[in-house]
């Protein structure tokens, strides 16, 4: 029998190096001592979540999940088309959407009383856990209220990140709201186009910071909006669970840390 190799621990000691910079990074990320960097970070990831969940809700039964601008519009113009059936359908995913965002809250400040380092991550974990039911059993539901059941998954989802990364940016930043974010990317590239021919007067800057961070978000939910659409035709529901572990895996250092303070 061909004996064991050694491992230099040379190599064991920089895995382990390795492992804990990426877990004082993720606690960094997700705990409660925020960081504009940790923000935007954050920000960056449930942005291209966004753009995977919303681009598979639109393949899959044709409603963006994260748009509650155009479901808005869509239940008023419905309303007067008498499609009442669409008309339920924009409720329910509207309603979701707003459920969401109260579950984030109740969850956060529970957290908070608590002084729990994971009180932004629980909030993923359980984003990540309805994920990762959906992904694997969205297969299975084959009856005629499926449509109904993927919306309102997949817009209380959206909800609750929507509301989470609001909460942490203190409004400052909303990961499905494209519209606002290319709003702001405009007005910073007009002040940045300017040019004052007045002398004496303060000259007008762009927030070149802003303007970075705004573009690498719309850039991450279309990326995102081509990896979900991309990963739904290629093998289905299934293409949920990656995006599912990525939550858990990014949620854990916080849980752990709380954990470990419980016991003590």
């Amino acid at each position: 029998m061909a004996p064991t190799p050694q491992v230099p621990p040379a190599q064991t000691t920089a895995g382990r190096g390795v492992r804990a910079r990426i877990g004082r990074y993720l606690l960094d990320v997700e705990g409660a001592n925020r960081t504009d960097r940790a923000n935007r970070h954050l920000a960056y990831l449930l942005a291209l979540i966004a753009g995977i969940l919303n681009s598979v809700g639109f393949v899959a039964v044709s409603v963006y999940t994260s748009h509650m601008t155009g479901l808005t519009a869509s239940v008023a113009d419905h309303l007067v088309l008498r499609s009442y059936a669409v008309v339920g359908v924009g409720l329910l995913a509207i309603g979701a959407f707003v459920a969401g965002a109260m579950v984030r809250a109740v969850l956060f400040n529970w957290g908070r009383r608590r002084d729990l380092r994971g009180r932004y991550a629980n909030v993923l974990v359980l984003e990540a856990l309805l994920v990762l039911t959906f992904g694997g059993a969205a297969d299975l539901l084959v009856w005629r209220h499926r449509t109904a059941v993927f919306v309102a998954v997949l817009c209380f989802t959206m909800g609750l990140q929507n509301a989470i990364i609001t909460k942490i940016s203190q409004a400052q930043i909303r990961t499905t709201h494209v519209t606002g974010m290319v709003t702001d990317i405009g007005i910073e590239l007009g002040k940045l186009a300017y040019r004052s021919r007045r002398p004496g007067l303060e000259p007008v800057h762009a927030d070149l910071a802003k303007l970075s961070m705004l573009s690498l978000l719309v850039g991450l939910f279309f990326a995102g909006g081509v990896a979900g659409a991309a990963g739904y035709l290629a093998i289905g529901f299934p293409v949920l669970l990656a995006v599912a572990l990525v939550l858990l895996v990014a949620a854990l250092p916080p849980l752990v840390a709380d954990l470990r303070t419980g016991r003590d």
